[in-house]
């Protein structure tokens, strides 16, 4: 059974059009569980509704519409915003009455559905009995309107979602693997089987997003491209499950019929372990020539404010680390110049030395040449 829907009216905005009087605009928020979109009406149109519905259906709303207001003569309702957000809480309560009762009555008329925008009572149908089955199948029952209805944080959460499946599969994969009977080895298969045809599902609403976000204009091209890398290395990792699974099966289905199978089985077995747990062939380290920056586990999950942010959290690391190098070069410096200033000092003492030694030397030689005359 499909959620139901979460209606609101948060605000409203008075259009002031020029070839008529100012009038309020009630801004009606759908929430879906992938899609929020809000519809603009007027009171009239609300007048309408509840006419209609009165006149289609044997009972009446389950509570009144608030009734139209006049406080002064000359003077209109879109001019007193007292009586505006008034009437947008009268109006608020109308539409959750009709929304979140059991009685599905007047949800299930044409001009309800038609008043919010909403697919026709058959389609409606018709497509909640295909997203059952396709829920029963797959367990993924909160994807109606496929990728085009995405928005890039809905985006992001389909992307975890995912990711969540290729884990399961791949913990499957290995349980399959250390399985020793045979219904454990089915069991594990089945499961491993279920969460990749979640995850395929998954990935073809993701590229549908991707094709619809590029299209409205709602995101950057360099995160654009970062989220196709996403998809890309989602399906590759999604392709080499699915033969590790068909070598799991044909290797159960062939193991243990000789000795020698036996041997290879054992060396399949250890391969596909090392292809199970992020073995294989190496990749290419280091940028391609004229190709995108390479994820990391930083930047991997966040979207371009994130990026941003994190920017410049590393700039401002950088900035305080260029502080610290800067305090530790002027330190040097002045450790420096104190080394120099003594040096200067020695050589200015050892030149006074060596003066004084010139200078006695020289008057031990004027004694020696006396003494000599003496003898």
């Amino acid at each position: 059974m499909a959620p139901p829907l979460e209606i609101s009216i948060p605000t409203t905005t008075i259009s002031t059009p020029t070839s008529s009087p100012p009038y309020a605009l009630y801004n009606i928020t759908l929430r879906l569980p992938l899609r929020t979109f809000i519809v603009q009406k007027r009171y009239s149109e609300f007048v309408a509704l509840d006419t209609a519905l009165k006149t289609q259906l044997p009972t009446p709303p389950p509570i009144p519409l608030p009734s139209k207001s006049w406080p002064l003569p000359f003077m209109r309702t879109s001019t007193n915003s007292t009586l505006v957000e008034e009437r947008r809480a009268g109006l608020e309560t109308y539409l959750r009455a009709i929304a979140e009762t059991p009685d599905a009555q007047w949800r299930a008329t044409s001009v309800w559905r038609t008043f919010l925008n909403l697919p026709s009572s058959a389609a409606s149908q018709s497509s909640s009995r295909s997203a059952e089955a396709h829920a029963d199948i797959t367990g993924i029952s909160d994807l109606k309107g496929g990728g085009a209805n995405l928005d890039p944080a809905a985006w992001l959460d389909v992307l975890r979602e995912m990711k969540a499946r290729l884990h399961e599969a791949r913990l499957w994969l290995g349980k399959r693997d250390g399985a020793t009977t045979s219904q454990a080895q089915h069991e594990a298969s089945a499961s491993a089987k279920k969460c990749l045809v979640k995850a395929g599902l998954l990935v073809q609403t993701l590229e549908e997003g991707l094709k619809a976000l590029a299209g409205a204009r709602g995101l950057g091209e360099g995160e654009l491209r970062r989220r196709r890398d996403l998809v890309n290395s989602a399906k590759v990792e999604k392709e080499g499950l699915e033969k590790l699974a068909a070598s799991l099966a044909l290797k159960g289905n062939t193991g243990g019929s000789s000795a020698s199978g036996g041997g290879s089985s054992v060396a399949a077995s250890s391969a596909d372990r090392t292809e199970l747990f992020g073995g294989g062939a190496s990749r290419p380290k280091g940028r391609v020539l004229g190709a995108p920056a390479q994820e990391t586990e930083r930047t991997r999950e966040l979207g371009n404010e994130g990026v941003l942010q994190l920017q410049q959290q590393m700039m401002q690391e950088q900035d305080l680390d260029l502080d610290e190098l800067a305090k530790i070069v002027r330190r040097q410096k002045e450790m420096g110049i104190a080394i120099s200033d003594e040096l200067e000092l020695q050589n200015e003492m050892l030149t006074r030395v060596d003066e004084d030694v010139t200078r006695v030397g020289g008057k031990l030689e004027i004694a020696k040449k006396r003494t000599g005359k003496i003898r």
